[in-house]
């Protein structure tokens, strides 16, 4: 092992150590206020017609956990001089310091900064996606841990920063150009569907990133059939989005040729 591998994975160890310091500031574990009610409940699940209802935000148990699980897994010796974690390493520890960096500017009440930085760790995933298409993992593990993670960081972020923008423009007292909310909730939201069948016939069906954005989009038909904000057209546009994400990732993946044996 050589001194660059050791220090790009001592980089992600920090990163992910930042990232789960925030996970629990932004939570409000460690004396922080709870993400929905900072920044004046901005960001709160009936603050715009995009807004995921709370229980989509489970899902970052599961990424947390799964970037963790990386975090260990490529400090391992075996993995310090392998050429995906070479090309990932830099990339994943970056986004994990956006997270952290997120969090902060909503706990700080930068409400206006939580737009460039989710951007920014949306391009981030963006290119640590497209390095995980260059390569195939090397075993299960690393397909579930390497792949996997940031299919799911990538999908959910996805919808996040579709939620984050429209947050943002609300609290500044953006009207909508005279547009109706219903309106705005669903040309957003068929956005974000949109993206989620591009990517799935770009990543030939990969589960994680359709998944995640499925999740979230799915999430936000619920707040809006059940919550306190109501918008039917919204909900609906939001079902018809999972549906179509589900179908372009099934077809890609059944069109998908197959992997060539990895050489032993």
């Amino acid at each position: 092992m050589n001194r660059n591998d050791r220090l790009r994975q001592i980089v992600v160890l920090v990163g992910a150590i930042l990232a789960i310091v925030g996970a629990f500031i932004g939570s409000g574990a460690a004396g922080g206020t709870p993400i929905a009610e900072a920044s004046g409940g901005a960001l709160s699940a009936d603050a715009t017609p995009v807004a995921p209802a709370g229980p989509a935000f489970a899902i970052w148990s599961v990424i947390y956990a799964g970037l963790v699980g990386y975090t260990i897994w490529q400090l391992l010796p075996a993995q310090a001089h392998a050429t995906r974690h070479r090309r990932l390493g830099y990339p994943i520890a970056l986004s994990l310091i956006l997270n952290a960096a997120w969090i902060l500017s909503v706990q700080f009440d930068l409400l206006w900064a939580s737009v460039p930085i989710i951007v920014l760790l949306l391009l981030v995933l963006i290119w640590a996606f497209r390095l995980t298409l260059a390569s195939r993992p090397r075993n299960l593990i690393d397909g579930i841990l390497t792949d996997g993670t940031i299919g799911l960081y990538l999908g959910w972020v996805t919808i996040a920063t579709v939620a984050n923008v429209a947050a943002v423009l609300t609290a500044a007292g953006f009207t909508g150009f005279g547009i109706s909310a219903d309106l705005w909730g669903v040309v957003l939201i068929g956005a974000a569907g949109v993206i989620g069948v591009g990517l799935a016939l770009f990543d030939r069906g990969r589960l994680a990133p359709a998944a995640s954005l499925c999740w979230g989009i799915a999430w936000v038909a619920v707040g809006r059939l059940f919550g306190d904000l109501i918008s039917v057209p919204t909900a609906i546009t939001a079902i018809v989005a999972v549906a179509a994400i589900l179908l372009a990732t099934i077809a890609a993946r059944v069109r998908a040729p197959k992997p060539l044996p990895t050489p032993a």
